[in-house]
């Protein structure tokens, strides 16, 4: 066997032996319009998977036309813990939100669009009260208004509801419009300045 051939075979067995021991851990997350959420992670390096849906509310299978009251637009993220840690989402997470808007989002409005950080374990805890504590202590003259709640049932969208998923890659012309015209990318850039990747 020549050497190329070799050197190839035990690339692709340490490959294959590493990508078998990445673990996987998840994060929910609400930063109003979904698509934007779901653009945002899907873009950081490392991120797996993000699926667009609702959480935090009682209703039981809420829809994105029908009933989702007391339900926040979130995304479940998917991560592999080799590449990411919980602290590199929620550092990604506070650069893509106003944190200060307890209206909603940029230009969506109501409950549904809040901003919001679900945690599942009291390690996530720790690390969400350290990094909104962070932004406080930033921005000392304005009011954090993100909530670090427990993590309740996460409901994706489905059905025919599903075009939510993915939306910005299967619409990018109406999803670019939208993010442009809700004005998400200039108020995060006068928020977080040079921060601010898109």
């Amino acid at each position: 066997m020549n050497k190329t051939l070799v050197f190839a075979v035990t690339s692709a067995v340490l490959l294959t032996s590493s990508f078998a021991h990445a673990k996987t851990e998840q994060a929910i997350l609400a930063g109003g319009c979904f698509w934007c959420m779901e653009s945002d992670f899907e873009k950081l390096e490392g991120v797996t998977d993000v699926i667009s849906g609702f959480t935090g509310g009682e209703i039981k299978n809420p829809t994105y036309n029908g009933n989702h009251r007391g339900h926040y637009e979130a995304v479940l993220v998917t991560y592999n813990t080799n590449a990411l840690s919980y602290q590199d989402i929620l550092n990604h997470y506070w650069v893509n939100i106003d944190p200060f808007d307890a209206k909603g989002q940029f230009c969506d409005k109501g409950q549904s669009y809040r901003s919001a950080i679900f945690v599942a374990n009291e390690q996530q805890r720790k690390l969400a009260q350290k990094s909104k504590q962070a932004v406080i202590s930033e921005f000392t003259k304005q009011t954090v208004v993100t909530p670090i709640l427990d993590a309740k049932t996460f409901y994706p969208i489905k059905g025919k509801e599903s075009y939510h998923q993915d939306y910005y890659k299967n619409n990018p012309i109406r999803y670019n419009t939208y993010r442009w015209r809700c004005g998400r990318d200039s108020r995060l850039e006068d928020i977080w300045g040079d921060r601010v990747t898109h």
